[in-house]
C-alpha cells in the first residue's frame, strides 16, 4: 500500500508545480546579485542594462527577428520539434498491470512518485519563447500524470488524497516548500535560475530513475512511455537553464551555487529515505542517494563549479536517457520522435 501512495503522490506534486515555477521565474523582476551567500544585494531594476545586458528590456526587441542569440533560439526550436500531447499515451494496459504485476510495496512506492509528479508540474525574447513553450509542455505533463492517477487508482478517496500530495505527505511538501522559497522570492534572477535548474535537474530526475527501473520488467507501458517523453522534456529544460545562466554577466559566487544545489540534494535524499521500500531488486536508499549526489555533481560542473561529492553513477540503466530510444513491442511511438522540419531548422541555426 505504501508504494502505491508513493507514485501517485509524486505525480500530483509535479502536475501543478512546474508550470507555476516557469511563470514565476519569467514574470518576477530580473535582479542581479552582488557578492556571496546570505548577503546578496539586488540592484535596482532601473540599472538592469548596466548590470546585465542579457536581462535588459529594449523596445528594439519587441519582435523576434533578426535573432541576436541563435543558440538560445535553437533550444526553443528543439522544444517545439519535440511537441506531443496527452492523447498519444495509451494507458489501456496500465490498470491491469498495476493490479496484477506489482506487489503492494511496489504500488505504494510508485503511487508516491506519481503524487509528487502530479503536484509539481503545475527574459530576452529568445528565452521568453522557450519558457512560454515550456509552460505549455508542463500543462501537458500535468494532464498526463493526472490521467495516470485516474487510470490506476480505483478508490476515489485515495485518488483525491494522492492528487493533493503537497498537503498530505510531508516529504513531498518539503520539496515544494524549498522550490517556492526560491521561485517566489525577490532573489536575483541568476539565483532563481540556478534554483530552477535544481528543481528540474535534481527533484524531477530521481523519480524518473524509479520509473525507468520498472520499465525493465516490461509492464505499465503507458507510464513508461510518458515517462520517457517527459524525462526528455525536463532534461531539455535543465539543459537550457545552464547555458542561459552561463551567458549572464552577473553570476553567483561558486559558494552560492554549491549552497543551492547541495541543499536541494539533501532534501531529495530525505524524500527517498522516507518513501523507498526496503525490498527492491537493484535499487535501494543508498544507491538512490548516490545517484542524487552524482546528478548534483553533474549539474555543478555544467554551471562551471567543481564537483562536491565525487560519487559514481550506481544506475547504468539511466544512461538510456541520453541514448537514442528505440520503439519496443509495447510502445507505439518512439520517444525520440520530433517534428523533422523543425529539427532540421535547428541544425541550420547551429551552422550560423
Amino acid at each position: 500500500m505504501l508504494r502505491y501512495q508513493i507514485v501517485t503522490n509524486s505525480l500530483s506534486f509535479i502536475c501543478g508545480f512546474s508550470t507555476s515555477c516557469v511563470l514565476l521565474l519569467v514574470s518576477t523582476p530580473f535582479l542581479a546579485p552582488s557578492e556571496c551567500s546570505v548577503g546578496i544585494r539586488p540592484v535596482s531594476v532601473s540599472n538592469l542594462s548596466d548590470a546585465d545586458p542579457l536581462l535588459a528590456l529594449s523596445d528594439e526587441r519587441l519582435i523576434i527577428f533578426p535573432l541576436k542569440d541563435s543558440d538560445i533560439w535553437a533550444f526553443y526550436k528543439q522544444q517545439e520539434a519535440s511537441f506531443w500531447t496527452a492523447e498519444e499515451i495509451d494507458l489501456s494496459h496500465d490498470a491491469h498491470d498495476w493490479e496484477t504485476k506489482l506487489t503492494d510495496s511496489e504500488r505504494s512506492f510508485f503511487s508516491m512518485i506519481l503524487a509528487f509528479f502530479a503536484s509539481a508540474d503545475s527574459i530576452l525574447p529568445e528565452a521568453r519563447f522557450f519558457y512560454g513553450f515550456q509552460a505549455a509542455m508542463e500543462n501537458i505533463h500535468s494532464e498526463v500524470y493526472s490521467s495516470l492517477i485516474e487510470t490506476v487508482i480505483s478508490d476515489p478517496l485515495e485518488r483525491d488524497r494522492l492528487l493533493h500530495g503537497i498537503a498530505e505527505f510531508p516529504s513531498v511538501a518539503a520539496k515544494a516548500k524549498w522550490a517556492f522559497k526560491w521561485i517566489k522570492s525577490s532573489a536575483p534572477f541568476p539565483q532563481r535560475l540556478v534554483a530552477f535548474a535544481a528543481i528540474e535537474g535534481i527533484f524531477f530526475s530521481r523519480s524518473f530513475a524509479a520509473i525507468y527501473w520498472i520499465k525493465k520488467r516490461g509492464i505499465l507501458p503507458g507510464l513508461c512511455f510518458s515517462n520517457e517523453l517527459i524525462c526528455r522534456d525536463e532534461g531539455l529544460h535543465t539543459e537550457f537553464a545552464c547555458p542561459l545562466y552561463n551567458k549572464l554577466k552577473s553570476q553567483l559566487a561558486p559558494c552560492d551555487i554549491v549552497s543551492i544545489l547541495t541543499e536541494a540534494c539533501d532534501i531529495e535524499k530525505a524524500f527517498w529515505t522516507d518513501i523507498m521500500p526496503a525490498t527492491m531488486a537493484g535499487m535501494n536508499v543508498s544507491m538512490m542517494s548516490d545517484y542524487i549526489e552524482f546528478v548534483t555533481d553533474r549539474l555543478l560542473v555544467t554551471l562551471n563549479v567543481g564537483k562536491v561529492y565525487n560519487t559514481s553513477n550506481p544506475f547504468p540503466f539511466m544512461e538510456m536517457i541520453s541514448l537514442k530510444g528505440k520503439t519496443n513491442f509495447f510502445e507505439r511511438r518512439n520517444a525520440e520522435y520530433s517534428l523533422p522540419g523543425v529539427r532540421q531548422q535547428r541544425a541550420n541555426l547551429k551552422k550560423m
